[in-house]
């Protein structure tokens, strides 16, 4: 299991999507406190449709909280800073991806505490500053369970 960390989100849709992605790959949601919406919020239960009962959603009141209460492995911290690719480490059951907000990313105290190898960004054109948040989050969470064969996955059909 892979752990999906938002530091202070600010849409509530990218959340919404979250809550979905996590519920199909069973991976866990945590939440780092304060974030721009309720969760209660229509466009949240929209994005994430019915998968918050089927996801593993956490909320924590700060980063350090969560780390304490998560224990995972390693932690790896998402940035256009970053130059380490997403595709380079092994990832293990239990690592953890940590993403800043939608406008303005992990602060640099933040970026600061991860060395540069647990520093990851994700490719992109000359130009570009920066992709979705549930679109990032969902590449590197997929390659992370990628690596580890999908584990828990419902069997593939066959009969295709």
């Amino acid at each position: 299991m892979i752990h999906i960390i938002l530091y202070e989100p600010e849409i509530p849709q990218n959340t919404g999507a979250l809550i979905r992605l996590s519920a199909n790959m069973g991976a866990q949601l945590h939440l780092i406190q304060p974030y721009a919406f309720d969760l209660s919020e229509k466009k949240v239960r929209r994005a994430g449709l019915d998968y918050a009962e089927l996801a593993q959603l956490h909320e924590h009141a700060s980063l350090s909280e969560a780390i304490e209460r998560i224990q995972p492995n390693r932690v790896f911290a998402l940035t256009t800073k970053a130059h380490r690719l997403y595709t380079d480490p092994t990832f293990e059951a239990g690592d953890a991806f940590l993403f800043g907000p939608e406008t303005r990313g992990l602060p640099q105290s933040v970026l600061d505490e991860h060395t540069p190898e647990h520093r990851l960004t994700i490719p992109m054109t000359p130009g570009g500053r920066s992709l979705n948040l549930a679109n990032a989050a969902s590449i590197v969470a997929y390659e992370a369970w990628r690596q580890l064969a999908f584990e828990g996955a419902k069997p593939l059909q066959t009969d295709i």
